[in-house]
């Protein structure tokens, strides 16, 4: 990146943070340093647009208040903009630098991010010289993680069709990147790879949301984060295992109890190997009842393998 263009970069976002209304395309073109050419000026500054969004910047278009015709302006709000002091202590400080120095995210740097949460702390490297989990970056991940934090709504293109996503959390699982969250398309809580977004995910510049994030049983089992023909699973498990699954998974999803002490439950599956894999951890104890192709699926695997 050029100088010149990071200059204008800090400028860019030094007038849209001190602005206390949103400031036209227009204004933003005449006090900084953009082309005189329309034409010339819309492509400098939607790279930059671009740029800011890469790199986590909350930038937000909303109408520009009293201008008529309508005129739309931008601006970054600065509640979201700054991070609020987490009031860390030096051994946790330490602990976190110790963390991000030895799980980076296809090698960038930790450092910006623990200067915002307090600076470095003397005495432990930079760089300690491990990598214990190099993990793969997505070039939407900035643009979630400020979102996920923020509690900002953000549209993306998902399974050839347009998403209004209230985005709850991001994980890492079996080598890929998953954001959970609420469909406003499917008005349900739903998980999406990030591998198969279309495009750049693009904040909605609404309002934050207030809905109460899902439970961990929720959003994070397995056989739930993926994007496969969704099913019901109809599962018995019996011996050791049933008293687990009775606790586990509560009466919301537990349909039986047989005399014998077993439970049958009902799941719901979008990754059906994530969902082998699950049954196949209890051996002999699990049935998949339904649905036929579940069974299948898992008697194919298991012929495979012998």
């Amino acid at each position: 990146m050029s100088s010149r263009k990071l200059e204008r970069l800090l400028n860019l976002t030094a007038l849209l943070l001190d602005a206390r209304v949103p400031v036209s395309a227009e204004k933003i073109q005449t006090e900084l340093d953009y082309p005189d050419d329309l034409a010339a000026f819309r492509r400098a500054f939607e790279r930059d647009k671009e740029e800011l969004r890469d790199m986590g910047i909350p930038l937000r278009l909303e109408p520009v208040p009293a201008s008529f015709p309508a005129v739309d302006g931008y601006r970054i709000p600065r509640e979201e903009y700054a991070l609020r002091d987490p009031g860390l202590t030096i051994d946790e400080l330490a602990a976190l630098h110790l963390a991000v120095s030895a799980v980076q995210v296809e090698g960038l740097s930790a450092i910006p991010g623990l200067l915002k949460l307090g600076g470095i702390v003397a005495g432990v490297g930079s760089d300690i010289g491990v990598r214990v989990a190099p993990l793969p970056a997505d070039p939407n991940l900035a643009c979630l993680f400020a979102a996920v934090a923020g509690r900002r709504p953000v549209s993306m293109r998902y399974g050839d069709q347009d998403r209004v996503i209230d985005p709850y959390r991001l994980e890492f699982l079996r080598g890929r990147w998953y954001l959970t969250g609420y469909d406003h398309l499917r008005e349900d809580v739903r998980n999406f790879r990030l591998g198969r977004i279309e495009g750049r995910v693009v904040p909605t510049g609404g309002e934050a949301f207030a809905a109460a994030e899902p439970s961990l049983e929720q959003a994070g089992a397995a056989w739930e984060l993926g994007d496969e023909e969704p099913v019901v699973a109809r599962l018995r498990i019996g011996g050791p295992p049933a008293q687990w699954a009775l606790q586990h998974f509560g009466s919301d999803r537990v349909v039986e109890v047989a005399e014998d002490g077993s439970v049958v439950i009902d799941l719901p599956v979008n990754h059906r190997s994530a969902f082998r894999s699950f049954v196949l951890s209890f051996l002999d104890h699990a049935e998949i009842l339904s649905p036929a192709e579940l069974r299948e699926d898992l008697m194919r695997w298991l012929r495979g393998i012998t």
